[in-house]
């Protein structure tokens, strides 16, 4: 396994592990990870890491090369979809200074980081172009 495709290997298995790690935190609340924030969506980016991961053992670089970038474009319309989650949480209270402070009071955590880098490591395997991933010499 050439090292893109094991660079590879790792941003999807990172990017499982994101997943499972804090995006968004309310001071009183614990913090929302991708499944308490959208549990469809959150399946949908845990299911494409997966066929990433079966792409890489099966040495097929067509369908590593996919599910990065289905990967990518998951992940960037999540951290969209978050902002206005984010903007838009207290929008039903009628005082905009109220609903403006709480809306401040929601942090992005740490596990953005971590699914971005993992998004960074499944993309290497755009580094190697050669048809054959597997050399033997």
């Amino acid at each position: 396994m050439r090292l893109p495709v094991f660079t590879s290997f790792v941003g999807f298995v990172l990017l499982i592990a994101a997943t499972y790690c804090p995006m968004l935190h309310l001071s009183p609340l614990r913090s929302w990870d991708v499944y308490d924030l959208n549990k469809p969506y959150g399946m949908t980016i845990l299911l494409v890491a997966v066929v990433g991961i079966v792409g890489t053992v099966f040495n097929q670089p067509k369908i590593i090369r996919m599910a990065a970038l289905i990967s990518l474009l998951l992940v960037v319309v999540f951290y969209i979809a978050a902002v206005f989650k984010v903007n838009t949480t207290f929008s039903f209270i009628p005082f905009k200074s109220i609903s403006g402070y709480l809306s401040k009071q929601i942090k992005f955590k740490w596990g953005w980081y971590l699914l971005f880098a993992a998004q960074l490591l499944s993309l290497t395997v755009f580094l190697g172009r050669s048809k054959n991933f597997v050399k033997f010499n």
